[in-house]
């Protein structure tokens, strides 16, 4: 028994059911039509019956064409309002003039409807019809623009909630022991056998954490930045890796100009090293480009490998979630002809200054 009361589809048809009731008989006990129209008259029988199929057809033909507007970028504005509206109107009205055209003329004898002028009478249910159903339009846009605006308030507190995990669990995989004791590993190396290029690497070294710790809190950086920081990584990995990893730089913008989200550019190059196997002999190239002065992309030959530990892909999962606080367009992944690619657009530098998402 709860669960036939929980249930939403009978919720709803019960209250259209009581909307319907409530019309009806507002309209009966405001509006006389004629002495001989009881409440169970064949008239009457057949204003409920009319009233009970255009509401709960409008209502249905109304919800479907908000939920299509809703998928749309501009969801319920003004504008889109009045399409529905205008929509639902453009099936009301012919479906209403069917309908007490049937019971005036066409089924006089059956629904025996008392007046003296039939058409005056028709002109009158018509309109009151069309009256009903636009206000019945206005409350239903007024109740999902309520519940749009709350659905979009939760996803909103979702997605700060996301935003703020993903830029700990990002620090926290670009700051991580493992990748500071590979490069002391090979900072010891280096002071044994080349104490200048071991200064080199300390440089370097030293300027990628002081990035990392410089633009923690910072969601996205500006292009420049990511390619300086990207220089450097590339100086170590250079390093670590001899031979074995090249990566080659093409970029066809002014970095200055357009932005991405930070710490974007290592965490598709170590997600490349990661699940892939390479050597002197089999390098790895990686190349990091432009489309126009519309997308970034990472590209890396792919050699999968078998990973040591089961993988948490949280890296491109990363990128994916951030982006989508400043574009509708999508980080767009690729896998082939032993190529794999990521394309991220690239973001103007209004989302610099631009804070996250707000609800209006």
């Amino acid at each position: 028994m709860n669960k036939i009361l929980k249930n939403k589809a009978l919720q709803k048809f019960s209250f259209r059911l009581l909307v319907v009731l409530l019309i009806f008989f507002g309209v009966k006990l405001t509006i006389n039509h004629g002495k001989d129209e009881g409440f169970f008259s064949s008239a009457s029988l057949f204003y409920f019956c009319s009233a009970f199929f255009l509401v709960i057809h409008t209502w249905e033909i109304n919800d479907w064409l908000i939920k299509r507007r809703l998928k749309k970028p501009n969801g319920l504005d003004i504008p889109g309002s009045l399409m529905v509206i205008a929509g639902t109107l453009a099936f009301l009205a012919p479906v209403a003039a069917g309908v007490y055209y049937l019971g005036l003329y066409a089924l006089e004898d059956i629904c025996q409807i008392p007046t003296d002028d039939k058409f005056m009478r028709f002109r009158e249910d018509w309109l009151r019809a069309m009256v009903l159903g636009l206000g019945i339009m206005v409350f239903n846009i007024l109740y999902f623009s309520v519940k749009q605006k709350k659905d979009l308030e939760q996803q909103m507190n979702l997605l700060q909630k996301e935003v703020m995990t993903s830029k700990y669990k990002s620090l926290k995989s670009q700051i991580s022991p493992h990748f500071l004791f590979n490069s002391l590993n090979t900072l010891t190396s280096l002071m044994y056998e080349d104490r200048d290029l071991a200064s080199d690497f300390v440089t370097r070294l030293a300027s990628s954490y002081r990035y990392i710790l410089d633009n923690k809190e910072e969601d996205v950086v500006s292009l420049e930045k990511e390619l300086n920081f990207l220089d450097s990584f590339k100086f170590m990995m250079n390093v670590r890796h001899s031979d074995a990893i090249f990566i080659e730089t093409n970029i066809g913008v002014s970095p200055s100009e357009f932005c991405i989200p930070t710490l974007s550019l290592q965490m598709l190059v170590e997600n490349a090293m990661k699940h892939n196997f390479f050597s002197k002999e089999q390098p790895m190239y990686i190349k990091v480009y432009t489309v126009g002065k519309i997308a970034l992309v990472v590209e890396n030959t792919l050699r999968k490998r078998e990973p040591l530990n089961e993988t948490t892909q949280l890296g491109i999962a990363n990128i994916q979630k951030r982006y989508t606080f400043y574009t509708n367009q999508e980080v767009a992944i690729e896998n082939e002809n032993g190529l794999f690619r990521v394309t991220m657009p690239l973001l103007s530098n209004k989302a610099l200054n631009s804070p996250l998402l707000t609800v209006s």
